[in-house]
């Protein structure tokens, strides 16, 4: 099977991609290498994947429709994987028009692509952030998600009906996955563990949003992987018992399907902290600071669709996917 993977230099999708390769499969990793964060870090993922026979990667930007026809024209790609995306609640907040650009114009072309050069299965991130303002826990697929509270969110959830719309009127299989706080080795910058790493190892403070009382369900690099795999693996088909009368948002009359993916268990932002320092062997000096905003207290994920449509769900606790992290970062840093 060729598999185009999009975001393939980023954290997850250098993980699928890899795990995809390990396999057998063919890989194209599409990403056009932007500078939101440490590129190098990037390349260093990229050489990664190139280690490997059945991987060539396409430098192209999703907002390049004419760039991106000449990757599905030339590759003749089976399946897609989209994990390119503008990341960062916060970051979407200061420059939204970047983000509608990168998820929503670029998403919709490639859907278009796949509309035109009959993929059999599109599976494409979403994100847990679509429950917004909702709070009753955990989070499921079969909840109403129409209040978004940042930009991001609302490019995701822009994404989820983007899809079905194709889903429905093309009968192209689109499965979307609301990723639960992604963590582990290979890591972006920007999170959580990894500044709070950096920021502990050279003996400066830490900001801690909400006092430290945010409650996450922290998902291991790993588990998500394994997880994206078995959904490409799995094509959705119409559900049968799908009715208009009482809409279930999860699944449809058409090839789609919606899926959390995250780790069950919740854990506070101060525990996550404190697993840290056990494993960096330091105590952290902590500023402590309101909410931001755009941010949610609490995420709890609902797993069990998940679990009955494909037989998974991540379990990797904190102090593993923790301790795993740190042995990288200080390989990897020399720190």
């Amino acid at each position: 099977m060729r598999v185009l993977v999009t975001g393939a230099a980023g954290f997850i999708g250098a993980g699928v991609s890899q795990y995809l390769l390990a396999r057998g499969d063919e890989v194209v990793g599409l990403d056009n290498l932007n500078d939101y964060y440490d590129v190098s870090l990037k390349q260093a993922r990229l050489e990664r994947n190139r280690s490997y026979d059945g991987y060539c990667d396409a430098h192209v930007d999703l907002t390049d429709l004419e760039g991106l026809e000449a990757v599905f024209r030339e590759h003749k790609i089976d399946r897609v994987v989209n994990l390119a995306a503008q990341a960062g609640v916060r970051y979407s907040i200061e420059h939204p028009h970047v983000a509608m650009q990168s998820n929503v114009v670029g998403f919709g072309h490639i859907l278009e692509m796949c509309r035109h050069h009959e993929i059999e299965h599109l599976v494409y991130a979403s994100s847990s952030s679509v429950y917004g303002a909702n709070t009753t826990m955990p989070f499921s697929v079969h909840h109403n998600v129409d209040h978004p509270l940042s930009m991001y969110a609302a490019t995701k959830k822009a994404n989820e009906l983007m899809a079905h719309t194709y889903s429905h009127l093309y009968n192209l299989p689109t499965t979307g996955l609301r990723f639960f706080t992604v963590y582990g080795p290979w890591g972006r910058p920007d999170m959580a563990l990894f500044l709070f790493t950096e920021r502990i190892l050279s003996g400066r403070p830490i900001d801690v949003y909400n006092h430290g009382k945010h409650k996450r369900a922290f998902t291991y690099i790993d588990d998500i992987v394994e997880g994206v795999v078995r959904v490409l693996d799995t094509v959705p088909t119409p559900d049968a018992n799908w009715s208009g009368a009482a809409p279930d948002p999860a699944s449809s009359m058409a090839p789609y399907r919606l899926y959390n993916i995250g780790n069950s268990q919740q854990e506070e932002l101060l525990r996550y902290i404190e697993v840290i320092e056990d494993c960096l062997g330091q105590k952290a000096e902590k500023n402590m600071l309101p909410m931001q905003p755009g941010d949610v207290p609490e995420t709890l994920a609902d797993v069990s669709a998940l679990e009955r449509d494909v037989g998974y769900r991540p379990t990797t606790p904190i102090e593993i996917g923790v301790r795993n992290f740190v042995a990288w970062y200080r390989e990897y840093y020399g720190a």
